[in-house]
């Protein structure tokens, strides 16, 4: 069965265009919920305003409908709370100086 650390993983297959590095460890990926199949992710991007939310957004749908047992995928774009360097990983963080 589907679940959060499958998901996740799935999803570090998708780099931001920008910096190059995948979207989990940049810590865009707010939330993640699982429902008999129907999974819905929240993610940001590290601007407002930035074109590539509904690239990103398809990507997402992409990617996790891919993942065995899911059967719908919603991927909503949030900005509260505003993403900042402290959601990234440490090995990112270190990586660009943080």
């Amino acid at each position: 069965m589907v679940n959060d650390e499958m998901i996740r993983e799935s999803l570090k297959g998708i780099l931001d265009p920008e910096l190059g590095l995948n979207i989990v460890d940049l810590g865009l990926i707010y939330d993640i919920e699982i429902q008999d199949g129907d999974v819905q992710v929240a993610f940001t991007l590290t601007a407002m305003g930035c074109p590539i939310g509904p690239m990103i957004g398809e990507q997402i749908q992409e990617t996790v409908m891919a993942l065995p047992e899911v059967k719908t995928v919603s991927a909503e774009l949030v900005f509260n709370p505003p993403w900042d360097p402290s959601r990234m990983s440490d090995e990112i963080r270190e990586e660009l100086g943080f």
